[in-house]
């Protein structure tokens, strides 16, 4: 065994597994659309493939749980098959896995998330959870802290959904996600108010996708590769180990 995933293992497995971790990894997604070349379940399958990779990384540390595969999805809704949680349900069953783990000994958590959507209800849900459970919980999006790959091969000014970023984690992580004759360029709508409501502007609120793009997509997909995707996530992957060893006190070189 190279990894604990606890929906693979039988009760004993996790019983002696429980004697070395330290922490769990809660991949968490979203059920929504990605344009006309992803399928819905991206951001959950994302998330997964994510935490298994990161479990391997960190073990015998890191307990991966079942993925939560839906998440706070709203501003998709006018999409078909987009399915959304309210944030409070969200934070709900967050609150519901980490009680049962805490239960059997677990004390820290990361909250690994692939839906930007996510990530404000995250914020909320690791100060509540952490004050109400007296745990440790801390989130992160899976691929953000891969700050030199995407500054090197994403160049659309606009991008983070379906774009050429995400279509190229999904090519190495789990290429059956896309469809590749289908590949394209984000629709962005010329005009209207999300461009005053987008992140690192002064004032910022909710608005549809719809608003903003008119095939779902922002960004550039068909600019995406497998290369991409690997600098990207390894990447991510190297960084998010250095961070989770410095939280559990463990020296280690990120290389072995």
């Amino acid at each position: 065994m190279n990894s604990y995933d606890i929906t693979a293992m039988t009760w004993k497995e996790v019983e002696e597994a429980l004697q070395t971790v330290k922490f769990a990894i809660i991949p968490i997604g979203a059920h929504e659309q990605h344009g006309p070349h992803m399928v819905e379940s991206c951001d959950a399958v994302l998330a997964e493939r994510m935490a298994k990779k990161l479990g391997e990384r960190m073990f015998p540390y890191a307990l991966v749980t079942p993925t939560i595969n839906m998440g706070v999805s709203p501003h998709h809704l006018n999409f078909p098959g987009t399915i959304s949680l309210q944030p409070t349900t969200l934070i709900a069953i967050l609150k519901d896995v980490i009680s049962s783990l805490k239960h059997h000994g677990v004390k820290k958590f990361l909250l690994l998330n692939s839906h930007g959507g996510n990530q404000s209800t995250l914020n909320v849900a690791s100060m509540i959870i952490t004050e109400e459970l007296n745990v440790e919980v801390y989130y992160a999006k899976t691929t953000a802290s891969a700050k030199e790959a995407i500054k090197e091969h994403v160049k659309s000014t606009l991008f983070g959904h379906s774009c050429e970023r995400e279509v190229s984690e999904a090519l190495y992580l789990a290429p059956e996600l896309v469809r590749p004759e289908q590949l394209e360029k984000g629709d962005i709508q010329v005009e209207g108010r999300w461009k005053q409501l987008r992140p690192g502007k002064a004032i910022q609120g909710f608005y549809y996708y719809e608003e903003m793009t008119k095939n779902g997509c922002i960004g550039d997909g068909t600019k995406a590769s497998w290369e991409i995707g690997r600098q990207i996530v390894e990447e991510s992957l190297d960084q998010l180990t250095l961070e989770l060893y410095k939280l559990i006190n463990i020296k280690v070189d990120v290389q072995n």
